[in-house]
């Protein structure tokens, strides 16, 4: 059997599927008929055998109770292996309906109504929003950006508000979104080396690891053996295969004393078996769709470097952060000289596209805009001739 949903160029109408990039523009505060390039999933089929899985578990016709079996975690081991060179152990796993649940229930199993929460601005906002819906004090570790727009940490800052601020939890975002970093050996170690100092948990997202373009995705739990013992990893399919609609992410919990703490909160949250189809198409994601995420990766990579030659070389006062993980493009149009609301309008208004504001980001992504360029190169190049008539005009 042979993969067959290779044809990236392919434009698929997704409007009227219930998409939640596509159908709810008007809901969200847009114009009807923006070109969506916001939200985190691809506009491309996921792999063949992923969907023949999930015909297959169909036609079986019963939607019971279901849970997985050993082979769904050799299929998950191999792919850590492969991809990241990571050694998993069966009883670190904890399945939850996504990683943003994952970060809620770390919140409320580790902290209590009042204390601080560490991230590093400008993060994916969900972040932002679970610690502050729990009435938790949102700290951040603002990236800084260097005279070439290289975001980095800035690590005095990091100790500092780690121990002004009381820190039990900081959230870690590697490949960063949105600011596109893959965070080097040296970085993770100079955090890790802090959090073990201070008993801080890690809860580190790497839902974007199978992106990285430039450099190595390093997870941070294997650096050092002290790390596994503060690190609850975030993994999912949903990006790698485009399944954010199954609503599936593997956590992984070396600690037991940390994994019990965490599996208590899921389970008082009411959770406990995932949906059927989830589990079968992340099986079957990882087990078989090696070869739809070469190419799909390689058609990502060849996107990427399309939209930069085209700011480089079409709109040079729009500067494009080097991108060195995620499909995410974070875009600085701060050389225009125009407000947050200025910029909104000519997204939305005058180029007719649905982007994600860096405003939502926090205040340090003001006069920033991500865009998503995993989609077909046409969408993609008309989306950034949109932008370019938009400025000229």
């Amino acid at each position: 059997m042979a993969e067959k949903n290779l044809d990236f160029d392919r434009v698929i109408n997704r409007y009227d599927t219930n998409c939640l990039k596509y159908d709810f523009a008007v809901q969200r505060g847009k114009p009807e008929g923006v070109l969506p390039l916001w939200v985190a999933d691809m506009d491309f089929m996921t792999s063949s055998y992923v969907q023949e899985a999930i015909i297959k578990q169909a036609e079986h016709g019963i939607f019971g109770y279901s849970e997985v079996r050993e082979r769904y975690f050799e299929v998950l081991k191999g792919w850590m292996k492969r991809h990241h060179d990571w050694e998993i152990k069966s009883e670190w796993l904890v399945k939850t309906p996504g990683i943003v649940f994952a970060l809620a229930m770390a919140v409320k199993a580790f902290t209590n109504e009042g204390d601080a929460v560490l991230l590093q601005l400008p993060v994916y906002y969900p972040f932002s929003e679970v610690i502050e819906d729990n009435r938790r004090k949102l700290v951040s570790n603002t990236l800084k950006q260097d005279e070439n727009e290289k975001y980095y940490i800035d690590f005095e800052d990091f100790e500092d508000k780690i121990v002004k601020e009381k820190i039990k939890l900081f959230f870690l975002c590697n490949p960063h979104n949105p600011v596109g970093r893959v965070f080097t050996k040296e970085e993770l170690t100079r955090i890790g080396d802090i959090c073990v100092k201070h008993h801080v948990i890690v809860v580190s997202d790497e839902i974007h690891a199978d992106f990285v373009f430039k450099g190595k995705h390093i997870v941070f739990a294997d650096i050092k053996e002290e790390y596994k013992e503060i690190s609850i990893t975030c993994t999912s399919p949903s990006k790698t295969f485009n399944l954010a609609g199954f609503q599936i992410s593997n956590i992984f919990i070396p600690n037991p004393e940390i994994r019990k703490k965490f599996e208590k909160e899921v389970a008082a949250a009411g959770y406990s078996q995932l949906g059927i189809m989830g589990l079968v198409a992340c099986e079957a994601a990882y087990r078989d769709g090696e070869e739809w995420y070469n190419a799909m990766f390689e058609y990502v990579k060849a996107n990427i470097e399309y939209t930069k030659e085209f700011f480089e070389t079409r709109l040079p006062k729009i500067k494009m952060t080097d991108l060195e993980g995620t499909y995410l493009v974070w875009l600085d149009f701060r050389e225009l000289g125009l407000t947050n609301e200025q910029l909104e309008k000519l997204i939305i208004k005058k180029a007719g596209l649905w982007l994600d504001s860096g405003a939502i980001f926090g205040e340090s992504g003001l006069g920033f805009q991500r865009i998503n360029v995993a989609c077909p190169r046409s969408i993609l190049k008309e989306a950034l001739e949109r932008i370019e008539n938009a400025v000229n005009s």
